[in-house]
């Protein structure tokens, strides 16, 4: 029996991706094991939004160079690949498949070619109206799944790659999405995340459901669903039915990812992110006037080309105006083949290093405020695992807050992926703390 070894980099997107890889290598006899020594195929599923996963993709490459990888198969997957292309040749001879994710609907016959001594084969075109979906999906969790429902991204900003390496926007059906949902479902999965590069600009091809909010609605229904969450948006696509939407179903999380790079609509423009500070706190109205609370998180990015202190100020004041309950920000990453490479004013790395900083800490000092306000409430969380070193239990909350938590008196003792009711005692910047009331 062939054993194979993934190793995953990026989003959640390349982590469903790798779940699907591990389906098909699965359906094939393939068995996989927990190090690359056992491994007959190494798999690396590669990102390369920022330049930090990149060359951690060719660390783990050079740690075969002396060797040659003993006889092993290698198959480079995912942004990196569609990036660096017959580039990673050059680099890692003993490389075998180098695949794009808009290829991967080739991967058997690919597969089938690099296990009859194929080499220096590729999957490397983005001309297709396909989306990535197979028969077998190795699924990490029996409680909670990702569904792609759409891939690819046609938006263009300036500093990205993601239109580059993994294509056009492209939706699947909304029949094939409940299907799956169903089954899902049926299968004793109580929670499911919706994704797409820019999910919320989901097209359904078959007119079956209108827009982005009819297919959370439509969902949101299945028999058997407890959460239905959904990442990332874009906000130029993001409208107020949405948000109709997640008040009007309780299975729909109350949190919503809606990015937005600069608090400053001239580098919102530099960026080509096409929406202004203005159209962006507008949608953030909508969300903020819903009945139900909904969290709300972000992407930020500093030290774009051309940001002045005068621009950053503006990030720093829409930050105190969101009030975001959770925030991942970077320092800008200038990417191959992107337009970012070609602008004047340059920020420089200290520079950008001391904006971030200042910009953590500003959103550090919000989070620790929110949090604590949620002490005294009780909050639901599907349970994830139990701790042994904290002697807590692991849950996460329907606003996608991690909840660590003791058993109350009497309250039971919990499973993964159970539910519980859960006192909030203590708040901290990242998580919060409490005991169990009861189990649901």
């Amino acid at each position: 029996m062939r054993t194979f070894y993934i190793e995953t980099f990026g989003c959640q997107m390349n982590v469903h991706d790798s779940e699907k890889v591990g389906g098909v290598l699965a359906a094939r006899g393939y068995q996989e094991v927990d190090t690359p020594d056992k491994a007959d195929l190494i798999v690396y599923n590669t990102c390369s939004v920022r330049d930090k996963a990149e060359r951690k993709v060719y660390s783990r490459l050079q740690q075969f160079k002396r060797d040659g990888g003993q006889g092993r198969m290698f198959a480079v997957l995912g942004c990196v690949a569609q990036q660096e292309g017959e580039r990673i040749f050059d680099r890692a001879p003993y490389v075998g498949l180098v695949c794009g994710s808009a290829s991967y609907n080739h991967l058997p016959e690919l597969l089938t070619q690099l296990e009859n001594g194929g080499h220096r084969l590729t999957g490397l075109s983005t001309d297709t109206e396909e989306t990535f979906e197979t028969p077998y999906t190795r699924r990490s969790s029996p409680h909670r799944a990702y569904i792609t429902i759409m891939e690819g991204c046609s938006k263009d900003c300036a500093y990205c790659v993601v239109p580059f390496t993994r294509g056009p926007e492209r939706s699947r059906t909304a029949r094939s999405v409940l299907e799956e949902a169903a089954c899902l479902a049926d299968n004793g999965c109580t929670e499911i995340q919706l994704l797409g590069q820019n999910v919320n600009s989901y097209n359904d091809p078959s007119e079956a459901v209108s827009g982005f909010a009819g297919l959370l609605d439509a969902v949101a229904r299945t028999p058997g669903l407890r959460r239905v969450r959904f990442t990332t948006s874009h906000p130029r696509d993001f409208g107020k039915d949405i948000v109709d939407a997640i008040d009007a179903n309780p299975v729909l999380a109350n949190h919503v990812h809606l990015p937005v790079q600069s608090g400053s609509t001239r580098v919102l423009d530099r960026m080509r992110r096409q929406y202004t500070r203005e159209e962006y706190l507008e949608r953030i109205g909508w969300i903020k006037a819903a009945h139900r609370r909904i969290a709300i998180s972000t992407d930020m990015i500093v030290g774009f080309p051309g940001e002045t202190e005068a621009d950053f100020a503006e990030t720093l004041s829409l930050v105190d105006l969101v009030q975001y309950d959770s925030m991942f920000s970077f320092k800008y990453s200038p990417r191959p083949g992107t337009a970012a490479l070609a602008l004047d004013g340059q920020v420089p790395d200290a520079e950008s290093g001391a904006r971030l900083t200042t910009l953590q800490e500003k959103q550090r000092a919000i989070q620790v405020r929110r949090n604590a306000g949620l002490v005294g409430s009780i909050e639901e969380v599907m349970v994830e695992g139990y701790n042994q070193a904290t002697g807590q239990w692991i849950g996460r909350t329907l606003d996608n807050r991690v909840l660590n938590f003791i058993l109350g008196a009497g309250a039971g003792s919990p499973r993964p992926g159970g539910y519980a009711r859960v006192r909030v005692t203590r708040a901290g910047a990242n998580s919060l703390a409490g005991e169990s009331v009861d189990l649901l």
